[in-house]
């Protein structure tokens, strides 16, 4: 019998299971599809404090966000990095004043000591400036972080299957049922049909975490989560600098501008109430006009349809607070403990977001250990993801020495493979002297061997699980490459 069965592959569902296979508990996790398919690869892909959110007093929220910034970077320093966002003053909007006030409460809530502080900008001399139209001046500059979404959550199951956690990919759980002080739990998936049995559940369905509920757990007529529609549309490059753009709208919503996979910009994100079902998900005719509008108030060169390359839409699970407005719902986590330790115990995870995961998971522990008992005591906060053993600032010194390493290879190649997969890169590579002998290529340094491996250690199955979530080659490789990858994955399954 396992101590913690998880339902849901997201980053809360990825990030519980690693912190209490490290504790010592025996841990299994299922997700019916992909690692990462839902909610987590369908964020902005930052690690921030969430500026807006003092405006709707979530201190809290904020605070404990600002604090996990540096800690998540020291964790992942490879898929985590430091931006730096412009935010300009738009006159009849926010007053500079009350800007200038949340941004200093920003730099000093949440104990920053290595990203640099918020300074003020003249945009008619700064870089930033030469993008926007001429009748922008005053801006602020601040810090957040970047994150890689879909690797976030893939590193965190990878972890945790390192600490000896079962992670069951494209596997439903068909039923969950109380049984003699515990769960028995019904799998339909890779492995067919199968029985665990575990003494505790945490249902962190994300958007499906009511329906399994209702549905998988047996109960009826509960309503806990508002789902929320966020949509982002990628278009070419907008501007060359490295900094990321921080936008107010009239309406009073924000939306962002980031430099994106080198040759692209990514913009959003939307806030609308959804009520279909999360699985159909799509943006819509009206969010892409609201973006490519919204954009247009700012750049001086007009965001048109024809620069759209790729567009993605998520669903937030939301917990329901009875918020008039789905921007002003909150974004705090909220955990509900259901169930006796006599008859089963069931941790329901509502909301979240990545920066927060580490934290929620730390709390999930704490409800955890009120029924099964201590085991270890909490260590994600001083740990580091796979790949990421190297400083914070160190990643161009990694990057010499595998070049150094590997001479021959193509510096394009050993770059993204850094970024993706840090010190685990030499794995991929093994002793391998240069790009020919990696195997078949699949269009844009996509070779086997890099495949082999997503398929070996990070539970790819398909193209898209490859191109879309554990890269972005998605947006550089070709009809003719995609079938090609098609064809090699499956051979190997014959």
């Amino acid at each position: 019998m396992l101590d913690i069965f998880v339902i849901g592959g997201g980053i809360n569902g990825a990030s519980i299971a690693r912190d209490a296979a490290g504790r010592g508990y025996s841990v299994g996790l299922a997700e019916m599809n992909d690692l990462a398919s839902g909610t987590s690869s369908a964020a902005t892909k930052l690690i921030h404090g969430g500026l807006r959110y003092l405006e709707h007093y979530e201190f809290r929220l904020v605070h404990e966000a600002l604090a996990e910034r540096e800690i998540l970077w020291s964790a992942a320093p490879h898929i985590i990095w430091p931006l730096r966002f412009v935010l300009p003053h738009h006159k009849g909007l926010r007053p500079a004043m009350v800007l200038r006030a949340g941004l200093a409460m920003y730099d000093h809530m949440g104990g920053r000591r290595l990203l640099p502080p918020t300074k003020t900008l003249d945009l008619t001399r700064d870089p930033a400036g030469q993008p926007l139209k001429p009748g922008y001046r005053l801006a602020f500059e601040y810090s957040d972080c970047w994150v890689d979404d879909a690797r976030f959550v893939v590193l965190n199951a990878r972890d945790a299957a390192d600490r000896g956690a079962s992670i069951h990919v494209r596997t439903k759980v068909v039923s969950a049922r109380r049984e003699d002080g515990g769960w028995r739990i019904a799998l339909d998936g890779e492995g067919g049909q199968q029985e665990v049995r575990a003494k505790l559940l945490v249902n962190a369905g994300g958007p499906w975490v009511d329906a399994v509920i209702n549905g998988v757990m047996g109960e009826r007529g509960r309503h806990h989560v508002r789902l929320v529609q966020g949509s982002h549309i990628v278009v070419r490059k907008l501007f060359d600098h490295d900094r990321c753009y921080f936008f107010q709208n009239s309406d009073g919503r924000i939306f962002f501008a980031i430099p994106y996979q080198d040759d692209f910009t990514l913009i959003g994100t939307t806030d609308r109430d959804y009520h279909g079902d999360p699985k159909d998900v799509a943006i819509t005719e009206e969010e892409t006009d609201y973006l490519l509008s919204a954009a247009s108030e700012y750049f001086a060169r007009p965001v048109t349809r024809d620069e759209i390359v790729w567009t993605y839409s998520g669903v937030r699970p939301l917990f329901d607070d009875g918020a008039s407005a789905a921007q002003e719902a909150t974004r705090d986590y909220v955990l509900k403990q259901d169930g006796e330790v006599a008859t089963g115990v069931a941790i329901n995870v509502f909301g979240g977001k990545l920066t927060t995961s580490r934290r929620l998971a730390e709390s999930v522990l704490e409800k955890i250990e009120g029924v099964l008992g201590k085991k270890g005591a909490a260590w994600t906060a001083k740990s580091t993801l796979p790949g990421g053993d190297f400083g914070v600032k160190s990643f161009d010194a990694e990057l010499r020495r595998l070049g150094m390493d590997y001479p021959d290879m193509p510096a394009g190649l050993l770059r993204r493979l850094m970024r993706l997969y840090g010190t685990r890169a030499r794995t991929i590579l093994g002793e391998r002297g240069s790009d020919e002998d990696l195997g078949q290529h699949f269009g844009a340094n996509l070779y086997a061997a890099e495949v082999d491996y997503l398929v070996a250690e990070e539970w790819a199955r398909t193209a898209q699980d490859i191109l879309w979530r554990r890269t972005k080659l998605g947006l550089r490789v070709g009809a003719e490459d995609v079938a090609r990858l098609e064809a090699y994955l499956d051979s190997r399954k014959q």
